[in-house]
């Protein structure tokens, strides 16, 4: 099987068993997904989900964030880890929209990119989940589950990983797919615990890489 063989066959598995998979983090406004998948960094999104209510409580609007004082929102998202950046960064990301976008966010990934506190893979999930734009989001259950599978072989780099999977997946399959790796990821194919291969819809054609003789059946 080559890998382009292997890749849509693991598209067509996948959007079997998680035919309604989506992004995780709850949000209303694209500027509302920028600031979760910033507090998503380090952080369960989970907890992203439980946290930003009370932020968007006494700072409704996104020029309310840029003329709020960092500590007051540090203060707020402290629970999901490296406040203080996070805070830096959710402030000047929103002065910049306030300032240069009319508050409203880029449907331009190079303009995203330029945002405090964006990168590839925000960028990427603002295009492919607001937007409608083929993407592909390399978080860590995608740059881990690519190697496993055998969709990839040994790359880390997000944005290699990212490049490498665009010739193998369908444009229009990306961002679905990417969703779909995060939930299986979580759920069968496992980091901090064996994978439970036995379970999974892929146990024939992935390549276990990584994974221990004795749950590789």
């Amino acid at each position: 099987m080559t890998k382009k063989e292997l890749a849509l066959e693991t598209v067509a598995r996948l959007k079997k068993e998680y035919p309604d998979a989506g992004c995780t983090l709850e949000y209303e406004d694209a500027w509302k997904l920028l600031i979760s998948v910033r507090l998503a960094a380090q952080c369960t999104d989970a907890r992203v989900n439980q946290v930003v209510p009370g932020l968007y409580e006494k700072f409704p609007t996104i020029s309310a964030l840029a003329d709020a004082d960092e500590s007051d929102i540090e203060e707020i998202v402290r629970p999901c880890g490296l406040g203080k950046s996070k805070a830096r960064d959710i402030k000047a990301c929103m002065t910049m929209l306030r300032d240069e976008y009319d508050c409203k966010v880029p449907d331009d990934f190079n303009k995203l990119l330029k945002l405090p506190g964006v990168g590839r893979k925000s960028a990427n999930l603002i295009m492919g989940d607001v937007f409608g734009k083929p993407e592909i989001v390399t978080d860590t259950h995608c740059i881990r589950l690519s190697n496993r599978i055998g969709l990839v072989d040994g790359i880390k780099e997000p944005k290699k990983v990212e490049m490498a999977l665009w010739k193998l997946i369908p444009p229009e399959e990306g961002s679905d797919f990417c969703h779909r790796l995060v939930i299986h990821g979580r759920e069968i194919c496992t980091a901090r615990t064996s994978p439970y291969c036995h379970r999974c819809c892929l146990n024939d054609i992935c390549e276990k890489n990584g994974v221990e003789k004795e749950n590789n059946k």
